[in-house]
Formats: C-alpha cells, structure tokens, sequence
C-alpha cells in the first residue's frame, strides 16, 4: 500500500475524532467515503464499523464515567432493540429499485435513495432544533428517553445514521458537557458492539475469512489516529461549553443530511 493511503485514512480519522469528542457523531460518516476508496463498499462498511468501534472503546475508557446511568439505560437499551428493526426495514426498502438521479450532460453526478432522502431530511429539521435560538432552549424531559432511543435506534439500524440522531436528543436533555460525552460514549458503544457482532455473523455465514482481509493496516492506522483525535478532543473538553456543542451538533447535522439529499453521501 502507498504512503498516501495511511496518510489520508489517518488525516481523516484524527480530525473526524476529535470533532466526534464533542458532536457525538461524524467518524463512520467520514471514514466510510475515505475506505470506500481502497475498499469494495461492503468490505469499507466493515473497516468503518472496526475503526469507529475501536474509537468508542478508547474514549469509554477515557470518558466512561461520566455518563449518565439513566441516560444509558434508558436511551441505549431501546437504541439497541429498534436498531433490529431499523435493519429489518432497510432489508425490506433497499429491495425497492426507486431513486432519484442528477445529470449534467446526460452523465449522472449523484443519485438520491428514498432512504437517503428521508434521512437527510429528518436531520435538517433536528440542524433547526440546534441551530436556531428560539428552539435551542427547549429540553426533552428524561421521560421520553425511551422514546429517543427507538427513534435512534431505529435510523441507526436503517441508515447507519444514529450517533447524529442521538446527539440532537440528548443535547435537548439537560446534560452538562462531561456527561453528553460520556453518555454519548457508552450508547455509541453498546450500538456499535451489536452492529459488529451482526457484521461477523453475516461476513461467517457467506464464507468469509476476516484473516484474508488485506486492509487491517489501513484499519489499524485510522484507529490509532482516531485515538490521537480524542486525545486532543480530552484535554480541552473542560473549555467547551453545552452551546459551543449544540451549534457543532446542529451544523454537522445539517451539513451531513444536505449531503445525503443532494446523493453526496
């Protein structure tokens, strides 16, 4: 493998994990493009999966605890559960041949799922939420965690989008910086636990044999950049205020879910 391959994959995902320190989401939805370059698209789902799993795991480490037990297990257990069916659900969407393309010069430039579609316009309206003050104030009462979960969980497991969505609920819960982060970790990590124990199955019973994968030293360095992101995200974690995070949540948001309506991503 060229140096150029290490040095794109460990730019991307030093600067995608330190952003996530703070927003919660961004590294699968930046390292999915990067791999999808050196990767067949199935096989770069997986590298993403290994390297935003190893990301979760080192900042639960760090970060652990100081999250929330209510949140967790209100959140994260039923995040879990609705990602099932959230997956049940693409299975069933991704059967339907519907999209929409774009075309300059007879020569498509993008191309629109329903699944894209919807997604992207369901974290525009979360971006508002975030971005705008009159909504910025609101806080979701604890009660309806259960209720964040689902819907978390469900868009996660349909579109492989629930860190984003999660963020944009419990940044409306009342939680202080340290506790957002630390919460976000440990949801981000029981999720991503069940979504790689799914991807070995399913890579097992095609006759798959992870030992044959050529990529693990791509994999292996956006990791360990990964870990050098979160880091530096720590050590200035102490400075970054709630609103300095909803504004970050609500850009990203925004910025990702145009991304997916205009097919970019």
């Amino acid at each position: 493998m060229e140096l150029v391959n290490f040095l794109m994959v460990g730019a991307a995902a030093f600067l995608a994990a330190g952003m996530t320190m703070y927003s919660g989401f961004g590294l699968g939805t930046l390292m999915l493009p990067v791999f999808a370059l050196f990767f067949p698209v199935e096989m770069a789902v997986v590298a993403t999966a290994l390297v935003h799993g190893a990301n979760n795991v080192f900042k639960v480490s760090l970060l652990g605890r100081h999250a929330d037990r209510e949140v967790v297990l209100k959140f994260g257990l039923t995040a879990i559960v609705a990602a099932i069916f959230g997956a049940m659900a693409l299975a069933w969407v991704s059967r339907l041949s519907a999209s929409m393309s774009v075309a300059v010069n007879e020569q498509v430039v993008s191309e629109v799922t329903p699944v894209k579609l919807v997604i992207g316009i369901l974290m525009i309206g979360f971006a508002l939420f975030e971005l705008m003050p009159r909504f910025r104030r609101m806080e979701f009462d604890r009660k309806y965690l259960p209720l964040g979960g689902l819907l978390s969980g469900f868009f996660g497991g349909f579109s492989g989008h629930q860190g984003a969505l999660r963020s944009a609920f419990l940044a409306k819960s009342g939680l202080s910086t340290e506790r957002f982060v630390g919460s976000n970790a440990v949801i981000g990590f029981l999720v991503d636990l069940t979504r790689i124990s799914v991807y070995v199955a399913l890579f097992a019973a095609a006759g798959g044999d992870f030992t044959q994968f050529s990529g693990w030293p791509l994999v292996i360095t956006g990791a360990l950049a990964a870990f050098a992101g979160v880091m530096i995200g720590k050590r200035y974690l102490h400075k970054v205020t709630m609103k300095s995070v909803q504004t970050l949540v609500g850009v990203l948001l925004f910025g990702v879910g145009l991304g997916l309506i205009l097919g970019l991503i």
